[in-house]
Formats: C-alpha cells, structure tokens, sequence
C-alpha cells in the first residue's frame, strides 16, 4: 500500500475491456463520448487500448484479446491508471493469458498504476491481488463517468475524485441519495435524470457488534461463488488466487450482488458456499452493498441473519458500493476500521501518494 501515485492532470488512463465487449457496439457510441469528455474534463488523456472497441462477439470468443490491452496497459509507463468499460460474467477467461505471462506479471510489480472497476471485474481485482497491487473496487466507465444525466453522480463523482489526492485516509459514508438503475441507456436517455430517493436506512448492523480492523477484500458475490463453485473454479484453483487461511484472519471482507438480481434463495446458496470453507469465520468483519434497486432489501437481509445466527463476525449492511447507484471506492488491502457499533467505516492506511 501507498506506493501508487495519485492522478494529475495530464495523465494517461487506459480503457480497456475485460469482460463484456459494449464499448465498440454502434449503440454504446453516445455513453463511450460522454465517458471520454467527462476524462478529459478531468485533464486526463484517455487512451483506449487496441482490441477495447471490438465488437462483442469477437471479445466473447478471444479472451486473449482482452488480456493483451490489460498487459499493455500495465507495462506502458506513461499510462498512470486503468479504468474498464463494464463488467461481464467471464473475465476469469483472462487470467491464464496474464498470470502465466512473465512480463505481464513484473510491470504489475515493479510498474504499480491505479485500477479500477467492478462486478466481474473482480477477477481481475483478485488476480492483481494476488500479485501484490491494490486495486480499487469503485466506478467504470460506461455505467459511472458515462453516466447519462448532465454531470456524474455527485455521490459517485466525490469518491472518484478521491484518486487525485493524496489519500491518507477515508470514511466510505452513507450516500443521502439512492438511484434506480435506468430501464434504457439509449441515446434518447441523454440528459434525463435518473429516478432517485432519499436513503431512509443509511448503514445497518444484522450481525455482531464493536470494532474491528483489517484489510479490504471481496467483489462481486456472483463472481466469487463463480470462482469457488462454477467454471472459474479450475482457473482459481490452479494459480492458486485465494488468499491462505492466515491471509483470510487478516480481511474485512465486501460482498455485493450483480445486476442479475439473485433470488433471496440463489444469495442463501453462495454466501453458504463461503461459509462452509470457513471464511465467514476466519475474516474480521463483513461489510455489504446495497441491492441494485433495493429489490429484496428486506429479504437479503434475513438471508445474512441467517447464514451468520451462530458466527460471531459482525456484518454491516446497505453499504454504497457496487451494483447499486451511486458508488463509492473501496481500496483493496487498505488498512480499513469498521466501527460497528457507531456504524463507520474509516481507511486509515496511506493508499495514493505524490
């Protein structure tokens, strides 16, 4: 931690897309332009990688692809952060490609540059951690910097912000305002708010109590029961991703759910999958996004009572991070205290530097 540099302007961030191929479709033409003004209001220069715009059938059938723009990304050293497209559902494709790849793996350690993104990004995420980078789980381009109203999200904006400052520390707050994910992103939507509500649970506590500290790992749940569970299992049992059991002792541990909305009882079903190789137990303490929509707010919640009635990690629930609208950034390996008795969240540890 602490040895990446923040943004400044004139900064090159590198666009690449790992998993669902959207950027070059016809239809995403208007978020991709509103995406790469809002960076060059920044003062960035984007610089969107060799395969990123290719269609999606092409980025479906050539996970390869999607590496390369990933390893070129990182071995450039004039481009100072990553930034993905959007999610998917099989960005694990990518890892044999990158972590087999010796060069690949030296600009990760020895070229350290901020990368962000989220929901089957998590893969990713969990292979840069493996490496020894500290990514951070916040927003991406098409869904956040192409956000279709006349500005970003003030919520997510004030977080994303965050990674031109030298952070020192950070409280993840509740966000007063929550939006409803758009029933169309088409060009018609230009210009249109979102529908939005006032936050009326801000952070709730549904298990265990008082303050813990730890490190900062997780994603998306779908993603990591994937991994343990469905076809990515092979590809992370054989580079052996996971953290060891004195790493898990270490964690706070994040978990959200994607945009396919799993049933309570699908939510039931993955977080079982966690807690029978032990790890609700090892890690510090649990934090949890918000639902997309805040469809079965209720009934996750009694899921998570469920799964944790006789452990004793406290799990703090309704967080802004994720799936759900806006979105905060959550650092990986940050030294991070959860005060769940005052229900806080504060990274303590220097995460982006001069």
């Amino acid at each position: 931690m602490g040895s990446i540099q923040h943004l400044k302007k004139g900064d090159k961030i590198a666009i690449v897309s790992l998993s669902r191929g959207l950027l070059g479709m016809p239809f995403c033409k208007h978020e991709l332009d509103i995406g790469l003004k809002r960076l060059r209001e920044y003062g960035l220069e984007p610089v969107i990688m060799d395969n990123s715009l290719k269609d999606m059938d092409y980025l479906q059938k050539h996970p390869e692809a999607r590496a390369a723009d990933l390893k070129q990304a990182m071995m450039d050293d004039s481009i100072k952060a990553i930034i993905t497209a959007i999610g998917g559902n099989d960005t694990y494709k990518t890892i044999p490609y990158l972590i087999e790849d010796k060069e690949f793996v030296a600009a990760v350690k020895n070229n350290p540059k901020i990368f962000i993104g989220f929901s089957d990004t998590t893969n990713n995420h969990l292979m840069l951690n493996k490496l020894g980078l500290a990514t951070f789980y916040g927003p991406a381009l098409l869904v956040d910097l192409a956000e279709l109203d006349k500005e970003m999200l003030p919520y997510t904006k004030k977080y994303f912000d965050k990674l031109f400052t030298v952070l020192n520390s950070l409280e993840i707050e509740s966000s007063p305002i929550w939006y409803e994910d758009r029933a169309s992103y088409a060009e018609t939507e230009v210009n249109k708010p979102r529908f939005s509500h006032k936050e009326e649970h801000g952070y709730e506590v549904i298990n265990g109590n008082g303050v813990v500290n730890g490190k900062l790992y997780g994603g998306c749940l779908d993603s990591i029961y994937e991994a343990l569970q469905g076809d990515a299992r092979t590809v992370y049992d054989k580079y052996q991703l996971w953290p060891t059991e004195e790493e898990w002792q270490e964690k706070i541990l994040f978990l959200e759910t994607s945009d396919e909305r799993p049933t309570p009882e699908m939510l039931e079903k993955m977080l079982n999958e966690l807690k029978k190789r032990d790890i609700f137990n090892l890690v510090k303490g649990v934090i949890v996004g918000k639902p997309i929509d805040e469809l079965y707010y209720e009934e996750y919640k009694e899921v998570y009572k469920k799964v944790f009635a006789d452990l004793k990690t406290p799990v703090l629930y309704n967080v802004n991070f994720g799936h759900a609208v806006p979105r905060c950034i959550l650092p990986y390996d940050a030294d991070t205290m959860v005060d769940y008795d005052n229900k806080k969240i504060f990274i303590k540890s220097k995460v982006l530097v001069d």
